[in-house]
């Protein structure tokens, strides 16, 4: 009997996810079976049971692959130590943008979230992972715009969790809508001017500047507006 090394069971998994993400993106999720997805990579219906505890789990793990660094890219731009939490969540978000618009895996694996996942019995771990990094993803957010009005002084124009669960539905509905086309847009583009936009309805304005010690500001009409209800 041949014994199985780490470096051999690793590449089992990664097959297995592999073969999952290709078979959902083609068929959907709830059309795949397990059996399907041993055999595009080359094992057995064991092998799944070995590595992952049912399909939800495998789904999880495959969406991981690709969400982690995403995620831990936000954790770390409304950490504690943001200079400008606002000007730091703005490149976090920017760069989940730019890579679901230019890494074939990532849009791949957003598409099969987004697009070809039912959240039927079977599946009700990938619903409550779902809501999970979501609602981990809002807290940070809150944060940061928590953060802001600590370093500002004064509050935002609403308040920090109406402006933090505008800007999540904001991006998340951009991404779902240029996966259905991507070609009707430009999603780093528009995404950078939408999210400035948003920015600037809530009276910020990110601007980079090497020698200011503050990276965000109150724009202009927002400064004279606020000024104006302060006197």
């Amino acid at each position: 009997m041949v014994r199985r090394t780490k470096a051999d069971a690793q590449a089992t998994r990664c097959s297995l996810l592999d073969a999952a993400e290709q078979l959902f993106h083609e068929r959907g999720v709830s059309r795949t079976s397990l059996n399907e997805i041993a055999v595009a990579a080359g094992t057995t219906r064991g092998a799944i049971y070995w590595h992952f505890k049912d399909k939800a789990d495998l789904f999880n793990a495959m969406m991981e692959r690709v969400s982690l660094p995403l995620e831990e890219s936000l954790q770390c731009a409304v950490s504690m130590h943001a200079q400008c939490p606002v000007l730091e969540l703005r490149v976090a978000m920017l760069e989940a943008l730019r890579k679901t618009a230019t890494d074939a895996q990532t849009q791949r694996v957003f598409d099969i979230a987004t697009h070809k996942v039912e959240y039927v019995a079977e599946l009700l771990g990938v619903k409550e992972r779902h809501l999970r990094v979501r609602n981990e993803c809002l807290a940070r957010t809150t944060q940061a715009m928590q953060q802001v009005t600590e370093l500002r002084g004064r509050p935002l124009s609403v308040d920090v969790n109406t402006a933090a669960l505008g800007l999540h539905v904001m991006i998340d509905g951009l991404i779902q809508n240029w996966l259905l086309d991507p070609e009707a847009f430009d999603l780093v583009a528009t995404g950078s001017q939408i999210f400035d936009t948003y920015l600037a309805g809530l009276g910020l304005q990110p601007v980079q500047v090497e020698d200011k010690k503050d990276s965000l500001t109150l724009s202009r009409s927002a400064q004279d507006a606020t000024d104006s209800i302060a006197k």
